[in-house]
């Protein structure tokens, strides 16, 4: 190394300045041969697109929450209304099953009815008969039929006709059979004699009024 006259360094050997024009980093014409300071760089605008993209998630986010609650409400729906089904099935087996055994008991029944009318309804079988009746009760099991009460044919069965001025409606003249029902469920109509009004009772009492 050499010593300048203003007392600085002066370092040994060529010294290579580049003085091309363009400057090969940055592509850029410099200026007085100087390297041209590189470009900064323009800031970056907002991304749009994202939010769009976010909203457009959420969005459907929503759409597949409410359709997997419609899913669960509607399974649910079908649920309640399969167990509500399998319960009504599981009655009515019962009833029909219950039903068949109490209709092999009704002529019992019916014997016991008759043996009480005259009388007969005595001793141990008397015992017998009022444990039988007390039994098919507890299970279900109404009589049902009486005298003077209006005509029904969905649960009574007319066996016998007749027309008379003591009655103001088609009523139960005479019970011959009763009935039996579980429920709502009739194992057998009450079978009975039927009285209808009569009508030449108003000519005869308006001809008796002349």
């Amino acid at each position: 190394m050499t010593t300048s006259p203003g007392g600085g360094e002066e370092q040994e050997g060529p010294v290579i300045r580049d003085r091309r024009r363009i400057d090969p980093a940055t592509g850029q014409v410099r200026e007085n041969g100087e390297p041209a300071a590189p470009a900064a760089a323009a800031p970056e605008a907002p991304e749009e697109g994202a939010a769009a993209g976010a909203d457009e998630e959420t969005s459907s986010l929503k759409t597949q929450l409410a359709e997997r609650l419609a899913d669960l409400q509607r399974l649910k729906a079908e649920y309640d209304n399969y167990r509500k089904r399998v319960e009504r099935d599981r009655v009515a087996v019962r009833e029909q099953a219950l039903g068949q055994v109490l209709m092999e008991l009704l002529p019992v029944l019916d014997d016991i009815g008759r043996a009480r009318d005259h009388d007969e309804l005595t001793g141990g079988f008397k015992s017998v008969g009022e444990a039988l009746e007390a039994v098919t009760g507890k299970l279900g099991l109404e009589r049902f039929g009486e005298k003077g009460e209006p005509f029904d044919p969905t649960v009574h069965e007319a066996l016998m006709h007749a027309y008379s001025s003591d009655v103001a409606e088609t009523s139960v003249a005479d019970v011959l059979q009763p009935g039996y029902r579980i429920g709502e469920r009739v194992l057998r109509p009450a079978r009975v004699a039927v009285a209808e009004p009569d009508p030449n009772a108003g000519a005869e009492s308006g001809d008796g009024g002349e």
